[in-house]
């Protein structure tokens, strides 16, 4: 198998969810799920989803689809189109399975995977995680993640932006 037929086969549909989940709850596996744009990849992203992970035996990522991300970051984003975005986030070892949404939350694929955690920033207040009270109460958890200070990628744009003005 190649590298990129590897990477393709971690990126899964919608409808591939709740196999996904009976597979894995007969293997005794515990299932984090987190959600997010994704746009260009940085540390704080790659430090955020290593956290995730280790909560867990398996990360599944719900990438916002492009219409998704312009609908709540303006017409200027995403920068990189979702399946590009799809295909770095599958690419990272910690990372196991992605699978786009474009409803403006992700409850439904949260509703469909009934994750073990439910994993977010820490610069969400619990009462405001979408699908939290749910993954409560089918006896999960929801682990809320620390960001490494300082990075963005709307910092990394405003910095590219910034070096574009002084060519």
């Amino acid at each position: 198998m190649s590298p990129t037929s590897s990477i393709q086969s971690k990126i899964i549909s919608r409808a591939q969810l709740p196999a996904l989940r009976r597979r894995f709850l007969k293997l005794h596996k515990k299932i984090v799920f987190t959600n997010g744009t994704f746009d260009i990849l940085h540390r704080g992203h790659v430090s955020y989803l290593e956290k995730a992970r280790a909560a867990g035996d398996l990360l599944v990522v719900g990438v916002n689809s492009d219409s998704s991300v312009r609908s709540y970051k303006g017409p200027g984003r995403p920068v990189n189109p979702e399946k590009d975005r799809l295909f770095v986030l599958a690419a990272l070892q910690c990372v196991d399975y992605v699978v786009l949404f474009s409803d403006s939350t992700p409850f439904n694929l949260i509703m469909k995977m009934k994750p073990d955690v439910l994993a977010k920033g820490a610069d969400w207040k619990l009462k405001d995680i979408v699908g939290a009270p749910e993954v409560m109460s089918w006896g999960g958890k929801v682990k809320r993640i620390q960001f490494v200070k300082g990075r963005s990628s709307t910092k990394v744009i405003n910095k590219l932006a910034e070096l574009a003005s002084k060519l």
